[in-house]
């Protein structure tokens, strides 16, 4: 049985050059999301260094533009690479939000990767508690 899943693709709704950049982001996102979980981590934690906290409305826009260029980042199985570009396109512009991963604490239990701002998940559609966070980078 398969489920459709209409995803957001509307490369053009977004200015050509943050375009650009969203791109090199999921571009970075999807090599950096193979590597193993202690590297990603390594990894972000040297990226933050300068930058202030975002916005919710900073990463709810930065995590929009990701779906808007990516379907890859825009499905089910997308939440890693989808998280790391939106933190990475937050960074090029000087912010940072927390990047988590953690589990589903309600069945169907399952992996995830989400971002927060101001203590709140950005685009998830999810109360707080629906998530239980192994590690963050903050």
């Amino acid at each position: 049985m398969t489920t459709p899943e209409a995803l957001p693709y509307r490369p053009r709704s977004v200015p050509f050059g943050r375009r650009l950049v969203a791109r090199a982001a999921v571009a970075c996102a999807h090599v950096l999301a193979t590597q193993p979980p202690r590297r990603i981590r390594s990894v972000l934690r040297r990226l933050r260094g300068g930058a202030r906290p975002a916005t919710l409305a900073e990463a709810a826009s930065a995590r929009e533009t990701v779906l808007a260029v990516s379907l890859a980042a825009g499905g089910h199985k997308g939440c890693l690479p989808r998280s790391l570009a939106t933190v990475l396109l937050c960074r090029w512009y000087g912010q940072w939000p927390t990047w988590c991963v953690g589990v589903r604490s309600r069945p169907p239990f399952a992996a995830h990767a989400w971002v927060e701002a101001e203590g709140v998940l950005v685009g998830e559609g999810a109360p707080a508690d629906y998530f239980q966070r192994f590690f963050a980078v903050e």
